[in-house]
């Protein structure tokens, strides 16, 4: 990556993140004041613009933010193989795929982020601090949210290694990277059998069309991989004749 395009990468996700704890804190701000004696107008106001008043008012919040979460952690994930395959070669620059990949990791951690925190203040099916950090604890379908939970401790851990390849290693940031694989596919299994929207048909072709494509780069990217390793390497043999151009010699007369 060239330090040039560093700086505009840091902003982006600068924005990125300063957008989702703004949502986080009006969000908070207005869950709060409308409780307050002293912010009983403004309590008004809020249950006016943004339904405060409902009871399932942040359970939609917390389902919108779920499922574009799964959407962009689908599309980085998408991505990576893409970019592995070198699929994109030809029509973008490479430093900008990288810078877009790892931009899309870091954007879908923030819309989890606020996934989780609007749940924990979530009335409508309340969770504790512990359940959504736990895995396995939360009361509701813990199996399938402890997977969620995991999931995102693992996509943490590989959107960290953007930022220490350079201390870690190529090798070392690319055995990290395949745990993106079972972070994707734990979130698929996450939305699919703890969302509530997920009865609904539209949902199950979301889950079901972005799995195929994961499956399909996969399948691409390991038969890439496995036909260039078992390629052998080979140096051509200069024609007769002709002389090596890179010599050590000195000239003789």
């Amino acid at each position: 990556m060239s330090e040039s395009r560093t700086p505009d990468l840091y902003l982006r996700v600068a924005i990125a993140v300063l957008i989702g704890i703004l949502l986080e804190v009006v969000i908070a701000a207005a869950f709060l004041l409308s409780r307050l004696p002293a912010g009983a107008a403004i309590g008004h106001i809020f249950d006016a613009l943004l339904a405060l008043n409902s009871v399932q008012a942040l359970w939609y919040v917390t389902r919108a933010a779920g499922i574009i979460a799964y959407l962009l952690l689908w599309l980085s994930t998408a991505w990576g193989l893409a970019v592995s395959s070198k699929i994109l070669d030809p029509v973008l620059h490479r430093a900008f795929t990288y810078d877009f990949h790892q931009f899309l990791s870091v954007l879908a951690i923030g819309f989890v982020v606020l996934h989780v925190a609007v749940l924990v203040g979530d009335r409508y099916l309340p969770f504790s601090i512990a359940a959504v950090l736990i895995p396995f604890a939360s009361p509701y379908r813990p199996v399938w949210v402890g997977v969620g939970i995991i999931a995102f401790y693992l996509s943490l851990l590989v959107s960290v290694t953007f930022y220490i390849r350079s201390w870690i290693g190529i090798k070392t940031f690319r055995a990290i990277h395949t745990a993106s694989f079972i972070a994707f596919f734990g979130a698929a299994l996450h939305g699919l059998l703890s969302g509530t929207d997920s009865p609904l048909t539209a949902m199950q072709l979301v889950y079901a069309g972005t799995t195929l494509v994961v499956v399909f780069l996969t399948a691409y990217w390991a038969i890439l991989a496995w036909l260039n390793h078992a390629r052998p390497q080979t140096v051509a043999n200069p024609p007769r004749g002709v002389p090596l151009r890179a010599t050590n010699r000195p000239p003789t007369g």
